[in-house]
């Protein structure tokens, strides 16, 4: 499984699924969520809170409506928001579902942000490394392309550094 450090808008991007950084209530909300809304139309936002609340750590999956997508895998890294921050372990849970729901929805390709940082409160670099950890030590049955995609060039800087370190070691 090719893991690649891009820079962009997570709405923009082409793949099988595209993950959304989301708080327990599945409420879409700025950042990510926000991006992922308006791209794919209000009716993501309604499927999304229909199918919450989750577990700190879980996902659920909707439709990607007018994303160029299959399906959007709601990420729960942080509580909902206002109540909480993300942590380690939400981080680590939340990205190793994210893998597995796309391997079981057989998708090949997935993009995902930095969950649980920004908004969230999680330090960028150290969830980036517990992300990237998380995604190398995952034996994929149908994901061959996962993109972790960074919003600016300071985030993507810090993302593929990261990243890199993880590969060497």
């Amino acid at each position: 499984m090719e893991l690649e450090v891009v820079r962009g808008d997570i709405a923009a991007q082409s793949a099988d699924a595209l993950v959304n950084a989301a708080g327990t209530s599945l409420q879409m909300g700025s950042g990510v969520a926000g991006a992922l809304r308006r791209g794919a139309g209000r009716e993501i936002n309604e499927e999304a809170v229909s199918k919450g609340p989750v577990d700190l750590g879980a996902v659920a999956v909707t439709d990607a409506y007018d994303l160029d997508a299959e399906h959007v895998i709601h990420a729960a890294a942080m509580p909902h928001y206002g109540s909480g921050e993300a942590t380690a372990e939400s981080i680590r849970s939340a990205t190793r579902n994210s893998l597995e729901r796309a391997d079981q929805l057989d998708c090949a390709s997935l993009v995902l942000p930095a969950l649980g940082c920004g908004v969230a409160g999680f330090e960028l670099a150290e969830g980036a490394r517990i992300i990237c950890e998380e995604i190398d030590a995952y034996d994929p049955e149908s994901l061959a392309d996962v993109r972790f995609i960074a919003y600016s060039d300071e985030e993507y800087e810090t993302v593929q550094r990261v990243a890199e370190d993880v590969r060497s070691e």
